[in-house]
């Protein structure tokens, strides 16, 4: 009896909401005001006009969210998804409208999330994503919301508040990529993960509505990305022309190959103990007449699907030792120049008997070379081939460079089966090695194998006088990266020389016996 009780009275309340939640029952409220009046008097008019308005609001939300599905969520975060982040924008955006508060969203991506997938695995990348989420709410007020938009990427929409102008949200990024950029514990080890930004305000988002403002903030975190790692930028209208005019085609490939528009930046490399140059990196750029500079995330995946890469390598060798030349005209003491070889171009039977006849061209020793191999193509090249090409290059006395050394898993054996020179300590086990003892000591053991293989060392991605200064301390020989000098056109690097040798006399020496390493 008392459940078909409960039944009558959840089917009479059903149908009395569906009846109260229709636009026609606003025409019955200055009526029922008016009985109300006529019954009991002002009191009860008061009482009606302001109690029946919200019912009626209740109700209606009531049915909307009973009529609405329930909105997907990340598996792994819990977190909205990209339909949630615009419909929070639209809110936003509607709020900003007519008061006068501002909004804006922000995307924040984990830079090379791949990489760290390949090297610790998916579990560890979930649990990577899960934290980092953690981080971001940590980071903001309740009325904020945190949406997953992507494999490594997230949405944020601040909720409107009185006072956000660039100043503000350079600053709000900067305090979100500290904490995303913290380290973090990892089955008894400490990872680090660096992501980069970027932001639109309201204000200058290209349309009204929230999916508007979500897809210029992508711009301007494509915008960043193109400067990764730890970039922040925020979305102009020029960068989605840029953007835009950025669609890369095979042919287009083939032609500025054939024009020259290919050109290699350089980086310096310095050694610890000195402070001297001890030789430059060549990396491919390609100089657009009409797009600007354009990076290699965007045109490598194209020259690799056209097979083109090989063409690359060539053209990036010749301009490399042409460079080498140039400097030796000059009086500037660049003792060698280093050139990222593809597995392409190792696959050539050929391949040494086109760079000796390069080097001859030149006038240059082989020792001047030092051509780069990456980790992964020494950790999984079973030909036969590749391996030769390599030795015959180390035998005619090029350097051979392991980059990105602790990414491709090589073991010992594969080092010395590759006639390998010098190991370059990647970029992830660089990070923050000042601060973190056990980044410390991950680099110390990196050293301690490559002193007792008779192998030299060189620590990519140095951004701090902190990292270089341990780094040195540690015994590293080489350091390449930010804090020395952003890679350069050639037209540049010979002021960029002169003006860093001069300033030799008073800069801090880094070497072996200026500090004390890690401890414990």
């Amino acid at each position: 009896m008392f459940r078909l009780w409960r039944k009558d009275l959840s089917s009479f309340l059903t149908s009395l909401r569906r009846v109260l939640s229709r636009p026609r029952m606003l025409a019955l409220l200055p009526a029922l005001c008016l009985l109300a009046y006529f019954l009991a008097g002002e009191l009860a008019l008061i009482l009606v006009a302001l109690t029946l308005p919200v019912v009626l609001m209740l109700v209606a939300e009531t049915r909307d969210e009973a009529l609405s599905p329930p909105r997907p969520r990340d598996a792994v975060t819990g977190l909205g998804l990209r339909d949630s982040l615009e419909r929070s924008l639209d809110h936003a955006l509607h709020l900003e409208e007519v008061t006068p508060r501002k909004t804006a969203c922000l995307m924040v991506q984990i830079d090379d999330f791949d990489v760290f997938i390949d090297r610790y695995g998916q579990a560890a990348g979930d649990n990577v994503l899960a934290r980092t989420a953690t981080r971001l709410h940590r980071m903001l007020r309740d009325g904020d919301q945190v949406c997953k938009t992507g494999p490594a990427v997230f949405g944020i929409s601040i909720a409107p508040v009185t006072q956000l102008d660039l100043e503000e949200m350079i600053q709000m990024a900067a305090r979100l990529q500290t904490e995303v950029e913290e380290p973090l514990s990892l089955d008894a080890t400490t990872v680090y993960v660096s992501c980069s930004i970027g932001f639109c305000l309201g204000a200058r988002s290209p349309g009204p509505t929230g999916s508007d403002l979500v897809t210029a903030t992508q711009t301007a975190l494509s915008e960043a990305m193109r400067f990764a790692p730890s970039a922040i930028r925020s979305f102009s209208t020029d960068m989605r022309k840029r953007q835009q005019s950025r669609s890369i085609l095979a042919d287009e490939v083939a032609a500025a190959l054939e024009s020259d528009q290919f050109l290699p930046f350089f980086q310096p490399q310095v050694s610890c103990d000195t402070g001297l140059v001890t030789g430059f990196e060549a990396l491919a750029r390609w100089c657009h007449p009409d797009r600007g500079i354009i990076s290699p995330a965007e045109f490598l995946p194209v020259v690799e699907q056209s097979g083109q890469m090989e063409r690359l390598g060539d053209v990036m060798l010749v301009q490399a030792l042409t460079a080498l030349r140039r400097w030796d005209d000059l009086g500037l003491k660049v003792p060698q120049v280093g050139v990222n070889f593809a597995t392409e171009e190792l696959r050539n039977p050929r391949l040494m008997e086109k760079v000796r006849w390069q080097l001859d061209r030149f006038g240059l020793t082989p020792d001047r070379l030092s051509v780069e191999v990456l980790e992964t193509v020494v950790a999984a090249s079973p030909e036969d081939v590749v391996s030769r090409n390599i030795n015959s290059l180390a035998a005619m006395g090029c350097r051979i460079d392991l980059d990105d050394f602790g990414t491709g898993h090589a073991s010992i054996s594969s080092i010395r089966r590759f006639s390998v020179e010098r190991l370059k300590i990647d970029r992830s086990f660089v990070m923050k090695v000042d601060r973190d003892i056990e980044q410390q000591r991950m680099v110390s053991a990196i050293l301690t194998m490559a002193e007792r293989l008779g192998l030299a060392t060189l620590a990519e991605g140095v951004e701090t006088q902190g990292e270089h200064a341990m780094l040195a301390q540690l015994g590293c020989d080489h350091v390449q990266g930010y804090e020395i000098a952003r890679p350069m056109p050639f037209d540049q690097t010979a002021e960029w020389i002169r003006l860093y040798h001069a300033g030799l006399i008073e800069a801090p020496k880094f070497g072996r016996g200026t500090g004390t390493g890690p401890t414990g």
